[in-house]
């Protein structure tokens, strides 16, 4: 291996020390990324435009400031480049949400959290794949092209965010952002043994984000390690005034809280295991890496009791009303009018704008596209609203009473993050419902507002990575921060290392 290539191993911290330090630039931390991405894309596909000279461009203005010593009062991770999940708009580049209706749309603004990383001078290194419009479990309805995971390119990545778990997973990206709707970063976090934030709900401003299910989505980090993910979430968190659900709060110590993980005492902490989040359904090697973990936290100090959280079993149903409805609004603006793609009618059929709309979304829209915007039309239809969407929006408070419930217990909740390990390509494709079930431990955070977190827990008996999830309170972040850390220290001892230490990367050596 070069010494370009250890470079990208290091985490995100690791590299900001390094330019801190003045032991290395942000160009030689972008160019060292950037090989690695030539040389892994062929297998992994986890981009789906790499902006090579932007990001150089980027990394050169950052090391100008750095020699003349204005970059103090920059956040940590200053000058560590980053990847950036195509769901969030970025002026200049072409942003698609991984849809054929997109295809060519380069945003004339920035997405606030973009902005943000701007502002730290932190180089943007692409845009990495999803599934189309974040709608997906695995990567596989992406427009363009199939994410691989790294740890097994017969294996799907996780969904929507794939795309960004994988390049952090390849070190093609020290760390990237994602968008969380039902699990779009955590699944894949689990999925690729990365680490995944889905943040309070307010708690990052929404503005610039592509909207699939406005109640739902939450952008966040995705990192190698706890500490980096809480970095991450300081440069983006914060108050937006252009996003009407944005909390006015500051940033919870975030990390803070995650450098007090890594001390591995966690006496005084109560974790709550749910009930509902294990059993039938789950994989057995992946229940054997959660008890280990709960064993490991258990060692440190940390009071673990069994929580009932009796809605929780119910937030799956709720969440694919609620979730489509949601879609059908937002994706109504999708109309071939205004921007994006526009397809006429043929000869011989008349040439309104109702059939130029029917075309064009014919055209720009992928199968399960079309099948959440079918579901979510019916569930908002006359004579089913109440049924339908009325009846999961009370399921929703009952979820949010759960959480209020069982917070008034314990500090943290745990649980696994998906009920298996990563499934092959194609397996789950033929049955939605399968692919949906998936997503049974990770969408009550989503439904109930609150922050949750997965990290890698080990690996299963096929060497697959393993996810543990964290929950805790609303804007109240670093709880979950402290007990994730202080895993991530003691799994790295129990392994030797972190767990990407067995991956075998033979794009690296070439690299």
């Amino acid at each position: 291996m070069t010494d370009a290539t250890e470079l990208v191993k290091l985490s995100a911290a690791e590299m900001a020390a390094k330019i801190r330090n003045k032991e290395v630039s942000s160009r030689e931390l972008t160019e060292a990324h950037l090989a690695v991405i030539e040389k892994a894309e062929p297998s992994i596909d986890a981009f789906l435009k790499v902006s090579a000279e932007t990001a150089l461009a980027e990394a050169d203005a950052f090391d100008a400031k750095n020699a003349k010593g204005e970059t103090e009062g920059l956040p940590e991770l200053a000058g560590v480049p980053i990847a950036i999940k195509d769901m969030i708009v970025t002026k200049g580049i072409e942003t698609t949400a991984a849809s054929k209706i997109l295809e060519g749309w380069v945003p004339p603004y920035d997405a606030t959290v973009i902005e943000k990383i701007k502002a730290a001078g932190m180089p943007i290194l692409g845009k990495t794949n999803l599934d189309e419009f974040a709608q997906g479990s695995s990567t596989e309805h992406s427009a363009f092209k199939t994410t691989k995971n790294p740890w097994n390119t017969e294996h799907v990545p996780g969904g929507s965010g794939g795309g960004s778990a994988s390049a952090v997973g390849a070190f093609e990206a020290p760390i990237a952002l994602g968008t969380d709707t039902g699990g779009s970063i955590r699944q894949p976090g689990a999925f690729t043994g990365t680490v995944g934030v889905k943040p309070t709900y307010g708690g990052v401003s929404r503005f610039g984000a592509i909207a699939m299910a406005s109640s739902l989505d939450q952008i966040g980090p995705v990192s190698r390690t706890v500490l980096d993910a809480a970095l991450l979430h300081e440069v983006i968190g914060g108050h937006d005034r252009r996003d009407s659900t944005s909390i006015p709060r500051e940033v919870p110590p975030v990390v803070a809280a995650a450098r007090e993980g890594q001390k591995m005492d966690l006496k005084g902490v109560k974790v709550g295991l749910i009930k509902e989040l294990g059993g039938e359904g789950f994989q057995p090697d992946v229940e054997a890496r959660f008890n280990e973990s709960v064993k490991l936290l258990e060692d440190m100090g940390a009071e673990v009791v069994e929580i009932s959280c009796p809605h929780f079993p119910a937030a799956l149903g709720a969440y694919y009303i609620i979730m489509p409805s949601e879609v059908s609004s937002n994706l109504a603006r999708y109309d071939g009018m205004r921007y994006g793609l526009r397809v006429m009618p043929p000869a011989g059929v008349p040439q309104t704008a109702a059939n130029m709309m029917a075309y064009t979304r014919e055209a720009g829209f992928g199968d399960e596209v079309k099948r959440r915007i079918i579901l979510g039309t019916y569930a908002l239809s006359a004579g089913y609203y109440d049924a339908w969407y009325g009846s999961a929006q009370k399921v929703r408070t009952l979820i949010i009473e759960d959480f209020a419930k069982a917070f008034e217990q314990v500090d943290v909740l745990v649980s696994p993050t998906a009920p298996t390990t990563a499934f092959k390509f194609g397996e789950k494709t033929a049955d939605p419902i399968t692919m949906y079930l998936g997503d049974v431990a990770t969408i009550p955070a989503n439904m109930g507002g609150v922050p949750a977190m997965s990290i890698p827990a080990g690996l299963s008996a096929d060497g697959l990575p393993v996810g543990f999830q964290f929950f805790a309170p609303q804007m109240q972040d670093e709880k979950m921060y402290k007990p994730a850390a202080a895993l991530e220290a003691a799994l790295e001892g129990k392994w030797g290392g972190p767990v990407w230490n067995s991956l075998k990367t033979p794009w690296l050596d070439e690299a």
